[in-house]
């Protein structure tokens, strides 16, 4: 049976494109289209659709509220439409918090190399996460932005890091009672679809005093980045930037990739740089690249990296992964469950090469275990 969807812009060429693209995957199937977010409101909660495809700037209620409410109403997979600018990075960035699952930017042709590759790139994503549209749980209480960092932080924070006493002890929670006693020099973190969402809750509880450099690869347009690591600066003790030519890695500090660019470290474990690439290699797909920050981190740090993939849509990562624990590196991958998109955390799993699957709720505590902080 095809996957119902519902497409949702004020723009009329926009939905009949959007509609044309994806009737032509048997697998999905336009049921009907939303020209307002009000309307998209109450089409989600009278139709149930597997996906909605949402635009963000709209008449009489915007695709943030819109998503807002359809998941404290009727949750729902969500894929925002996104222009690439710096506004609508945030706007995006927005729109993920709320609930949403995952975007593209609304002229998706723009990052493929034809019309045919862009409408595949779309119908892929759609099917994606279409496929967690029964798990998705409804969003009771809308978490508001307040004014200051400080207040952002004391909120946000303080939920991750309590611990619940009332659940019980899972075996993957026995398991990491006490870390390996590894010594490591350098987390490495790669994510793609559903990462934004994920980094966020793994990384706001980690204390400011937290013993390693972090880098991050998330597979993001040029132009959300800088915003990216904005927010999640705001909302973590750790200190985060997009990573830029000749930063010094220090612990307590993550750096985030810059879009469309590669991210590799030089030097060696105690005096790490970072080196920013530009690359226009048309045989690389993702810019930035988890295996060239990972094969780098491997060259550098040899086996004193904690190597983490979490959900994404391919297999980014493996390579990677593969050089970094053929120096002793440990690899943990994310669980099928809590993952938006079991592609990149799969390829680890399937090649062996992580030594442990982990739920995004545990991540952070058995992180901080492992590192000798727990």
């Amino acid at each position: 049976m095809a996957y119902k969807v519902l497409v949702v812009d004020d723009s009329s060429f926009f939905r009949r494109r959007v509609t044309d693209i994806l009737n032509k995957d048997p697998k999905l199937n336009v049921i009907d289209v939303a020209v307002n977010g009000q309307e998209a409101v109450e089409k989600a909660i009278s139709l149930k659709p597997d996906v909605i495809t949402m635009d963000i700037e709209m008449p009489i209620l915007n695709g943030i509220d819109a998503v807002k409410q359809i998941m404290a109403k009727s949750p729902t997979a969500i894929l925002m439409f996104s222009s690439l600018t710096h506004q609508g990075a945030k706007a995006t960035l927005d729109a993920l918090d709320a609930g949403a699952l995952d975007f593209l930017p609304k002229k998706f042709s723009e990052i493929a190399k034809n019309s045919d590759e862009a409408g595949n790139l779309l119908r892929q994503r759609v099917a994606q996460i279409a496929r967690k549209s029964g798990l998705i749980k409804p969003r009771t209480a809308i978490r508001t932005r307040v004014a200051s960092p400080l207040q952002q932080r004391e909120k946000l924070i303080k939920p991750q890091t309590k611990l619940s006493t009332a659940a019980p002890i899972t075996k993957e929670q026995k398991s990491l009672s006490r870390s390996s006693g590894k010594e490591y020099k350098l987390l490495a973190i790669g994510t793609s679809t559903g990462g934004p969402v994920a980094l966020q809750k793994i990384l706001v509880g980690l204390e400011h005093d937290f013993p390693l450099p972090i880098i991050i690869v998330q597979h993001m347009p040029a132009a959300f980045t800088a915003a990216f690591a904005s927010r999640l600066n705001s909302l973590c003790k750790i200190t985060i930037k997009e990573a830029a030519e000749g930063d010094i890695l220090k612990p307590g500090h993550a750096y985030l990739a810059p879009g469309g660019r590669q991210m590799l470290l030089t030097g060696n474990e105690s005096s790490a740089k970072i080196k920013i690439l530009e690359d226009d290699s048309p045989k690389i797909t993702f810019k930035p690249s988890v295996d060239i920050s990972f094969g780098s981190a491997a060259k550098t740090f040899t086996g004193k990296v904690l190597g983490i993939i979490l959900t994404g849509m391919g297999s980014d990562g493996k390579e990677g992964s593969r050089m970094l624990k053929a120096k002793g590196a440990t690899i943990w991958s994310q669980d099928e469950q809590s993952c938006v998109v079991y592609g990149m955390p799969q390829a680890i799993d399937k090649a062996g090469l992580s030594q442990l699957s982990l739920s995004l709720e545990n991540m952070t505590s058995s992180i901080v275990k492992e590192v000798g902080r727990g």
